[in-house]
């Protein structure tokens, strides 16, 4: 598939508040990227005349229930065969901050056996409790996995900032260990919250910002199409939205979330 092929749909509901950033990311990178109201895909449009899918950041239909849970009901009532037709044909979907509580509450992460009929995660209420909007250093954990990552290299420090209140990953307790351990064995672990220097975080406040399990920023699912992260790219595309970029001697033209970007580009013009 040529770039200039490359079609991609960030839908958008009530509340979300991403959507704009995510698509000058891929304007930048000469993709052809729509911002969709869902309901236009259902009622006018065709979710599979799509190269990817991206759900955005925001706080979709007020967050009311739980981070996600709504956008996630009504995607499934509404484009739920589209979605696995999406997933079985190995095209891209990304989840980002809120976007990122809606692929685990729809069952598609961590996804171990496909879709999951209930969630086998969630994200919750931050710990402490609070809307945390900071910027933040992960540590990149995948072995080439995730389709979402491959430019970046294993164990490479990314500053990307985060902005959510309910951002903390867990595991079911009576499944925790065997969970972590298939998310290790599938090369599912994407981003861990981590010290400038790449030193685990091991829960410790404001490092991990939010008290996740095992420090967990971001996992994929098993066949590495599907990539959920709490940080925002889209908001450290560029240099100049880095927090210092005043201070520094050279003004960066790009930051560590373009990595990202350019990693499904690059996978969509050679899968396809």
């Amino acid at each position: 598939m040529k770039k200039e092929d490359i079609n991609v749909c960030i839908m958008r509901v009530a509340g979300t508040n991403c959507d704009a950033e995510t698509k000058r990311a891929f304007d930048d990178l000469g993709v052809k990227a729509e911002v969709v109201h869902s309901n236009e895909i259902v009622k006018k449009r065709n979710l599979l005349d799509y190269s990817a899918l991206i759900f955005p950041g925001g706080f979709s239909h007020g967050d009311y229930v739980r981070a996600g849970a709504i956008w996630a009901k009504e995607a499934l009532a509404k484009i739920g065969d589209d979605l696995k037709e999406f997933v079985e044909e190995e095209r891209p979907i990304l989840g980002i901050c809120n976007g990122f509580q809606v692929l685990v509450e729809i069952g598609l992460l961590p996804g171990f056996e496909g879709i999951a009929e209930y969630p086998e995660a969630a994200l919750a209420t931050n710990t402490p409790i609070g809307y945390h909007c900071s910027w933040v250093y992960v540590r990149h954990e995948n072995s080439g996995k995730c389709i979402f990552t491959r430019k970046v290299a294993k164990g490479k420090v990314l500053r990307i900032p985060v902005a959510h209140a309910e951002g903390r990953f867990v595991l079911p307790k009576e499944n925790e260990n065997r969970y972590l351990e298939k998310l290790y064995g599938n090369d599912q672990l994407v981003f861990r919250y981590c010290a400038e220097n790449g030193e685990p975080a091991n829960g410790q406040y404001p490092i991990n910002p939010n008290g996740a399990f095992h420090d967990i920023a971001g996992i994929c699912n098993p066949a590495g199409t599907v990539f959920g992260l709490m940080p925002h790219p889209e908001r450290s595309y560029y240099g100049w939205q880095l927090p210092d970029w005043t201070r520094r001697e050279r003004t960066l033209t790009y930051g560590d979330g373009r990595l990202i970007f350019e990693s499904v580009v690059e996978y969509l013009t050679k899968k396809f």
